[in-house]
């Protein structure tokens, strides 16, 4: 397989002009949509998204490599485009992108793709081809430059053009590690700045990258043995045991690609410390290093994020009807008093409905693959209904917190049966998958559910009543946890069990016990807070935020205003110290002034487009405000002066 056969020149945009990363973004997702490389767009670009929460992919020298591995991809596809007059997109060296590819990747699919779109990174580092490729006229034009440089690379690699340098005389025997989250595009590009920084120097490195198809050019334990330095260039958690005793440089793979040549001079030097390792080590083909909590994590958010999709489109409907009927006509069908109020609840309530399956049914998806599906679907349908077995058509409903059971029971029950069938003759392999797995999956999360639904149904009721009888004190520190929770992390573990808990929370609710609506307004406007004081103290404290900054700072008024959290994570990540704190601190006044003020959200998300139905919304905005204010002036004291 070649780059070409990855992309076609209907997936290439010359001379486009971009205002900003969204944009950017939203260019490239169309060209895969347009190429058929997607079955569901918005999730595709969620993944996107979510990637570059966690770092800008603008690797610098004008080259960003947005990427993603989702189910969202239905096929392995590399779209690009060229934006000559240059786009913001969070370089690492704060240069504006000219040349942008972006990776789809599908889950659970073979990785012969990944071996071409390494070689694709590796060739990006030299900067006279990407230069063309950006000065290039057409898509032909444009792919026939790749084409010529991957030959001339491969052949390069064959041996045929030239043998590899020879060590100086210091005869340093250099190794090393690379590694990113995704193991798409930095991993070989820091791998190939080594190996190039070593080859200038004349010395041969040999280096590990650990990708998304596993680990390639894995280090033997006697090239380990011999080795006098290596530099572990790694963004996540890499094998360190088989180290032990070695001199080791650590750095991250953004320092490898724009700092390689120091950090080939430091350990020319010996500039390095000695490696002690405390605890097992484990073997080379499992470097993830995962911990239980990592992985259980990882299934949640699995099921969290495709149940959000109709928690909130079905959240907001339902908000709509409120807001369009007649309370006095009838106080206990409010929300259906009006045939139009009705309709929108109808539809609301229908897609509300399916946020217990679908939870579930992914969180069982991502520990069983496929297989798991139905059975959690069907698990998160009974802690809906309530089956017992003294009432299997529904008696005490588990609601959220038997959903999660549900979902992570199904996907270890369908493990299990996996293994347990594992002996049976090979002609029955076709018949697993369809008949036995759902068959005997089914059977048995339906015994578990009717066993654990009156106990975790107790539970609910327990939380419900305790929440119910909290003074209004007590209330107002619950929405300063959940404010400040939103503020942490910003779209990382607490930010998600905030507001996970507020949808939660939502689905309990109604007009005469409005928790739930109140515990949702603190978690949305905590979420708010922090991309709005970061706007308002670039503003106000200039001298406390480079010129990049100052410029993309304003912008967060707007993601703000429609709750994206994510918007102050850039500012986060260059400054934690001192940036979080005071975003949390201004989130928690946020949440629990929303608390004091009994101020309620019937909808899920939507930030200042759902206002509308918000409860007290004059004083729910006096909330977000002095949220915002604290924590600006709270930059303002902290983050220290901009050194020109």
């Amino acid at each position: 397989m070649k780059i070409k056969d990855l992309l076609s020149k209907e997936g290439v945009s010359l001379n486009q002009t971009a205002a900003d990363q969204n944009t950017a973004i939203d260019l490239m997702v169309a060209l895969h949509d347009k190429v058929g490389n997607l079955n569901d767009k918005a999730a595709f670009k969620d993944a996107i998204v979510a990637r570059e929460a966690k770092g800008s992919t603008a690797v610098g020298m004008g080259i960003a490599v947005p990427h993603a591995k989702t189910a969202a991809a239905n096929k392995a596809g590399l779209v690009a485009i060229t934006v000559p007059s240059g786009v913001d997109y969070k370089s690492l060296d704060g240069q504006p992108s000219k040349l942008l590819f972006m990776i789809a990747a599908p889950d659970g699919a073979a990785d012969t793709h990944l071996e071409v779109l390494s070689k694709l990174m590796t060739m990006l580092m030299d900067q006279t081809f990407t230069s063309s490729l950006i000065e290039a006229k057409t898509p032909e034009e444009f792919i026939d430059l790749i084409d010529k440089q991957e030959d001339a690379r491969d052949k390069k690699s064959s041996g045929a053009e030239s043998a590899a340098p020879a060590p100086t005389s210091s005869g340093i025997k250099l190794l090393g590690v690379t590694a990113c989250p995704t193991g798409i595009a930095h991993t070989y590009m820091a791998a190939e700045a080594l190996e190039q920084a070593a080859k200038d120097q004349g010395l041969s490195m040999k280096v590990e990258t650990d990708g998304s198809g596993g680990a390639k050019n894995v280090l033997t334990d006697a090239e380990i043995k011999d080795a006098d330095v290596i530099i572990i260039a790694a963004d996540k958690n890499v094998e360190m045991g088989r180290f032990n005793g070695k001199k080791v440089i650590k750095a991250s793979t953004a320092d490898a690609i724009h700092h390689s040549s120091d950090l080939i001079g430091r350990a020319v030097k010996g500039d390095a410390p000695v490696y002690q390792h405390s605890g097992s080590v484990t073997s080379s083909a499992s470097l993830d290093n995962e911990s239980a909590g990592r992985k259980a994590y990882k299934h949640l958010m699995n099921g969290v994020s495709h149940m959000l999709p109709f928690v909130i489109g079905g959240g907001i409907l339902i908000a709509i009807a409120f807001l369009l009927d007649d309370y006095s006509l009838d106080p206990s069908n409010f929300g259906s008093n009006t045939p139009v109020a009705a309709w929108f609840k109808s539809i609301g309530g229908t897609a509300f409905g399916f946020m217990l399956p679908i939870l579930a049914g992914f969180i069982a998806q991502s520990i069983a693959d496929r297989p798991g599906l139905a059975v959690g679907f069907v698990g998160g349908a009974l802690a809906s209904t309530g089956a017992t077995f003294a009432a299997p058509g529904g008696d005490i409903p588990s609601a959220f917190l038997g959903a999660l059971v549900a979902g992570f029971a199904a996907g270890y029950i369908v493990l299990a049966i996996r293994k347990i069938t594992d002996g049976l003759p090979a002609a029955l392999e076709g018949i697993k998958p369809v008949l036995i797995y759902p068959l005997c999956g089914i059977l048995v999360i339906g015994l578990v559910m009717c066993a654990i639904n009156p106990l975790v149904g107790a539970l609910n009721a327990w939380i419900t009543g305790v929440l119910n009888g909290m003074s209004s004190g007590s209330i107002v520190v619950l929405g300063a946890i959940l404010g400040g929770m939103m503020a942490t992390d910003m779209g990382g573990p607490l930010n998600k069990a905030a507001y996970v808990f507020g949808t939660a929370a939502l689905a309990t609710a109604s007009q005469s016990d409005q928790t739930g609506w109140m515990i949702m307004a603190a978690v949305m406007v905590g979420g708010m807070t922090p991309p709005i004081a970061i706007a308002i103290a670039t503003l106000i404290f200039k001298n406390k935020f480079t010129e990049g900054e100052r410029k993309s700072g304003p912008v967060n008024f707007i993601m703000g205003l429609c709750f994206i959290t994510e918007g102050a994570i850039p500012f986060a990540a260059a400054d934690p110290l001192h940036v979080i704190p005071s975003l949390m601190v201004g989130s928690a006044v946020a949440g629990a002034l929303s608390m004091a003020f009994k101020c309620t959200l019937m909808a899920p998300h939507g930030g200042i487009f759902v206002f509308p139905v918000v409860g007290n919304v004059a004083m729910y905005l006096v909330a977000l405000l002095v949220g915002s204010v604290v924590s600006a002036v709270l930059l303002g004291i902290l983050k220290k002066d901009v050194t020109k």
